[in-house]
């Protein structure tokens, strides 16, 4: 695991070491093992490393024989060892025992269409200098972040924003559409960032710039995990399916615990985590490391079915309570996501992550299940909807008198409005109703009319449903999530918060092994009535404790709502003041402290905007400026 960046000059003038040694200097947390670049003329390519596998001879850039081509990588390639012998057998000679150095082989052997024989995780940028050819590769899954800049005949690329804004002359103007889109879902969306001159490479995708014919950019699709048309489902029995799913799992995680350091478990207590934990116990030669946050709070908490598995499994166990002192957190935070994220999971994979830190390099986490096997309780919504759409209109009107003042009722009081008030829109569009944070009406009332974005949110999430056609409803909304909420939310809350310190965080839920089959499979294996995960319930039932199993899902969450009108008060009015709103000059200081009064008199729970406003205020000081008037 590393940080990779770099900077091509288009017009062929040399670039500055200098930089390219800053923008490396910035992903220091990424990999505080070594670091190391190679600049040539007009191009800089750089990496710091976090040396999982092959600690002595594994430092980066790597070249060939002849130096011809050079690679930098940021991820983990799990069939190196068979692409190696492949390649070894096609005459080429390695010179370390490394993942990376197959990467610049397998590129002189298949030129960019390389990364589609890869199984991993991954963002790559390969230098073929007689070619004079630059290719930036992210995997199919979108595990690993790549951001890109084209300005000023310079393209740069980093696994952060902020190794980008190292370079001389970059604005820091804020994309209002980005701006939208986290108000709206508490992350931005690729290609989107928070700034108009950077981008993200999305998963599966390529850019590559070819000096030689012309010295254009293109950026291509090489790869994408879709969603099966109807008529290409896997139709085997259900039994069939699980005992595949479950020896398929099995391959995940033995490929995933290859390492030349120990390798432990984020162990949340939910089905995907328990059975990672399982799965590693059985493949592992003794004890593994699993790591817990709790809560105070009994609602929140999943110590206990957590504590359930790693004693039937014998693992060496480690807990954390978090506690509202996570305000001391807020900074490190705006540091650590170095554009504006709001996902309430971040502090707790934060903290877990640096509690694993003290004792492993490498650990395996579940997200992806949830995508990929039904794990949401709005899909079960989106299962029923055609059916008591009807009758959820007639009774909207008394649903909309529920209250929702109260933790204990306003989960349910809060999903009963969104189905009740969305149940007969088309599909795409009920989704994003149920995805939403803050509505657009609300959108449009919180922020300045100057700093409104034009874009309407749907076009961000129609083309992937587009892509779906043939697939049934469900399968489609999957696809959505798969390829839009998990990439830009999930996965970036895991990565950053991880490599934050110096932690790898593997996903064996989203191989390629795995995301084969689950797409594979028809909907009704995934969520039928009010059941979900009917399948891999069925696949790990054998490892997983049935408790666990019938367990209603928690997810990664934070008592927040409750925090907000506690011991996280002080700060929230401090950071959400009316003065501190019309100097950053985004947001309608009356609107905001109306949202703040309503959720501190229990008239409402707003936290989840609140959250998204105070992480952007904190956001903005550290990153942003001020907007020209």
């Amino acid at each position: 695991m590393c940080g990779v960046c770099g900077l091509l000059s288009l017009d062929g003038s040399p670039v500055e070491a200098g930089v390219v040694e800053e923008m490396n200097q910035t992903l220091f947390h990424r990999g505080p093992d070594s670091g190391g670049a190679f600049v040539d003329g007009c191009v800089g390519i750089a990496a710091r490393r976090l040396a999982i596998i092959d600690l002595a001879g594994g430092d980066q850039p790597i070249s060939n024989e002849d130096g011809s081509v050079t690679v930098v990588q940021n991820g983990e390639i799990y069939n190196y060892r068979e692409l190696r012998h492949e390649l070894e057998r096609r005459g080429h000679r390695f010179s370390t025992r490394s993942d990376t150095e197959v990467l610049v082989h397998l590129y002189e052997e298949h030129g960019p269409r390389f990364a589609e024989r890869l199984r991993g995780m991954f963002a790559i940028a390969i230098w073929d200098d007689r070619r004079r050819r630059l290719v930036l590769a992210r995997d199919p899954f979108g595990i690993k972040p790549l951001y890109y800049r084209v300005k000023d005949d310079f393209l740069s690329f980093a696994s952060e924003l902020k190794a980008l804004l190292r370079q001389p002359g970059f604005s820091r103007e804020i994309d209002l559409d980005a701006l939208d889109a986290f108000l709206a879902f508490g992350f931005i969306t690729a290609p989107l960032t928070i700034f108009r001159e950077a981008r993200k490479l999305p998963p599966g995708h390529l850019l590559v710039w070819d000096g030689t014919n012309g010295g254009g950019i293109r950026i291509e699709e090489y790869a994408r995990p879709a969603a099966a048309p109807i008529d290409e489902i896997r139709g085997e029995s259900e039994e069939t399916l699980a005992a595949e799913l479950r020896e398929r799992l099995r391959d995940s995680v033995r490929a995933h615990l290859i390492a030349d350091v120990p390798v432990g478990i984020l162990l949340s207590g939910g089905i995907d985590s328990c059975t990672l934990t399982a799965l590693a116990a059985e493949e592992g030669s003794g004890p593994v490391n699993t790591f817990t946050i709790g809560f105070d709070e009994r609602h929140f908490d999943e110590r206990e079915p957590a504590r359930l598995v790693a004693e039937r499994y014998g693992t060496n166990h480690h807990e954390l309570v978090l506690r509202p002192d996570a305000v001391e957190l807020l900074p490190a935070l705006a540091e650590t996501y170095d554009e504006p994220f709001s996902d309430g999971s971040a502090i707790p994979t934060y903290l877990v992550s640096q509690l694993a830190r003290e004792h492993v390099k490498v650990v395996l986490s579940g997200e992806g299940g949830d995508e990929l096997f039904g794990g949401y309780n709005y899909y079960v919504g989106h299962r029923l909807a055609p059916i008591i759409a009807p009758a959820a209109a007639a009774l909207r009107p008394l649903v909309e008198l529920l209250p929702t003042s109260t933790e204990k009722s306003s989960t349910f009081d809060y999903r009963a409005k969104r189905f009740a008030r969305s149940a007969r829109l088309p599909t795409l569009e009920r989704h994003l109703q149920w995805k939403t944070i803050t509505p657009a009406e609300e959108r449009e009332e919180l922020i300045l009319p100057e700093r409104r974005g034009p874009n309407e949110l749907i076009d961000l999430l129609s083309p992937r449903f587009r892509q779906s056609v043939g697939a049934d409803d469900l399968a489609r909304v999957m696809d959505v999530d798969i390829g839009i909420f998990l990439v830009d939310d999930m996965l970036v809350r895991t990565d950053r918060a991880s490599m934050a310190h110096s932690l790898e965080v593997r996903v064996p839920l989203l191989d390629p092994v795995v995301g084969e089959l689950a797409l594979a499979l028809p909907s009704r294996l995934k969520v039928r009535g009010l059941s979900k995960k009917r399948l891999l319930k069925r696949a790990v039932a054998p490892l997983v404790p049935a408790s666990i199993l019938k367990a209603e899902k928690r997810g990664f969450a934070m008592p927040l709502a409750a925090w907000l009108r506690g011991e996280l008060r002080p700060v929230m009015q401090e950071i959400l003041s009316p003065s501190n709103l019309r100097r950053q000059g985004f947001f309608q200081p009356e609107v905001v402290g109306r949202l703040i009064d309503e959720h501190l008199a229990r008239r409402a729970d707003h936290h989840r905007k609140i959250w998204a406003l105070l992480i952007f205020s904190l956001w903005f000081d550290r990153y942003g400026t001020a907007p020209e008037s």
